[in-house]
């Protein structure tokens, strides 16, 4: 018996686009590992077609969409888009033509509930739209991380008269409801209504609520028992969406361990709750940003935190797909066993080798916060590093290799950290300015190649313009560092002293 009847990826592309040949491929090995489902969170890389000025320098044609779906639909996949429409729409609310709507001047990441007729006059179009190029039963209308509800003058009045849950569901109600008009299944994030489950009993009938877990006690965002007792009653279904990449993942972390225990604990857990949808979450970036402008007008948008590309975690992908059929079976998934049998079965390692990648990935992979053991965590990514070095893959090459970059680019950035620490603390004096010169300038020589591994390895999978924005993110600080220290604006070389 399948113990979820929708299974599948999601895809982020509020970064990291994928150009169209990439994508194909990621959705025949999708329907290749036995899902039906792509959710894809296109924001600007839609074309749309009433406001032209939303998609972005990535955006796919009309006829790319189009006939990505149609081929999608071959596969027997059903692509559902997923359309922030409430938070996490900085890419909209940053042009001056939706700033009416925004929540905060400073925060542009949502827009302001109280502002229900204007709102609903844009994302109507948008909803339309979208609608139109995708046959898929449902739409996705975001709704997670509301965290500005109450700011304006007149959402706070509101909140204080009726509360925040008010607030909430009188504005996603009636884009629930416009959902329902365009013959779709309104699909939110679950996590505003755990905090806020009395709003839930006034969604549409047969709306889907998608419960993201990535680890946390399934209370984490609010009662969910009592969420689903509402559910219930009103005939909503709850699908389940664990993570591939998420906080606090980026260029130099990947929890590994964390992400196959969310697989090993969540499964079991939503099949037991009666979960009928399950789809594996992959965040390109948090999702939360910065802003470069000049007084009120907003000049760009700047994510806060970039993680390593989707192609370097087919490893998670095939390990979703066994957790799955563990869950039908009945059976616990096991994270070290799959890890075994994956590098034997997948790599050609023998058990030996199996249980090295294992460790390699069990590294210690806190992030490098203030006040840790730097020392610590480097010994830990150096050997994980030495670890997957040693290691000869006599299959999928490719696919080490990203591995491999993966805990390099760990261990590059603790060395790194390490230093900085140093040149941070009152140690540090001019006297010793040219010797840390030296010491970053050989810094950026072994970064720039990892930058050439990074490009080689995802050379099609992104864009060169992104492979060249996401290295310049992953070295600025260095850099920024080096020229400080160097004294290179003055446009040559100063003499060190």
């Amino acid at each position: 018996m399948t113990t979820f009847a929708r299974t599948g990826l999601h895809l982020d592309f509020r970064i990291q686009v994928m150009p169209m040949p990439a994508l194909r491929a990621l959705a025949r090995e999708a329907a290749s590992l036995g899902h039906n489902t792509l959710m894809i969170e296109w924001e600007g890389a839609y074309p749309f077609a009433k406001h032209v000025l939303i998609s972005n320098r990535y955006a796919y044609t009309r006829e790319e969409l189009t006939g990505f779906i149609a081929e999608c639909t071959r596969l027997g996949l059903d692509v559902i888009p997923l359309q922030q429409c409430f938070g996490h729409i900085e890419y909209i609310l940053r042009h001056d033509r939706y700033a009416h709507l925004r929540e905060s001047d400073s925060d542009i990441c949502q827009l302001c509930p109280c502002r229900i007729d204007e709102a609903l006059a844009i994302f109507t179009d948008i909803f339309r739209d979208i609608a139109a190029t995708h046959p898929s039963p449902f739409i996705h209308i975001g709704g997670d991380e509301t965290c500005l509800l109450g700011h304006c003058p007149a959402c706070r009045a509101k909140a204080e008269k009726y509360g925040k849950s008010r607030l909430y569901v009188d504005y996603f109600k009636q884009v629930a409801d416009l959902i329902v008009s365009l013959g779709k299944c309104p699909v939110l994030w679950a996590d505003m209504l755990l905090k806020n489950s009395e709003a839930a009993a006034d969604m549409p009938r047969g709306s889907v609520f998608v419960d993201w877990n990535y680890g946390w006690p399934v209370n984490h965002f609010g009662d969910l028992e009592k969420l689903r007792s509402t559910a219930g009653k009103a005939g909503f279904e709850f699908w389940g969406a664990p993570a591939l990449r998420s906080s606090p993942d980026n260029h130099a972390l990947t929890c590994w361990r964390t992400h196959f225990d969310n697989l090993r604990d969540f499964l079991p857990f939503a099949r037991d709750a009666g979960y009928r949808g399950m789809i594996l979450t992959s965040w390109s970036t948090s999702g939360i940003y910065g802003y470069q402008r000049d007084h009120a007008e907003f000049v760009d948008i700047l994510p806060v935190r970039r993680v390593y590309p989707l192609s370097g975690f087919d490893i998670l992908k095939q390990a979703f797909r066994v957790a799955l059929d563990a869950t039908d079976a009945s059976q616990p998934f096991v994270p070290e066993a799959f890890v075994i049998n994956y590098a034997r079965t997948r790599f050609g390692l023998g058990d030996h080798g199996g249980r090295a990648l294992w460790r390699a990935l069990n590294a210690d992979m806190r992030p490098a916060s203030p006040g840790i053991d730097l020392a610590m965590l480097h010994r830990s990514a150096r050997a994980a590093s030495h670890l997957l070095a040693s290691l000869r893959p006599r299959r999928h090459a490719t696919e080490f290799a990203h591995l491999r970059l993966m805990a390099d680019l760990r261990e590059f950035h603790l060395r790194f950290k390490i230093a900085e620490l140093r040149f941070q603390s009152a140690w540090f004096t001019a006297a010793r300015r040219p010797a840390a010169v030296r010491l970053l300038a050989g810094l950026l020589k072994e970064s720039d190649a990892l930058d050439r591994r990074f490009a080689r390895l995802n050379r099609g999978f992104l864009y060169p313009e992104e492979l060249a924005e996401e290295t310049r993110y992953r070295s600025a600080r260095l850099r920024h560092l080096h020229a400080r220290l160097a004294r290179t604006g003055r446009g040559c070389t100063p003499a060190l002293s």
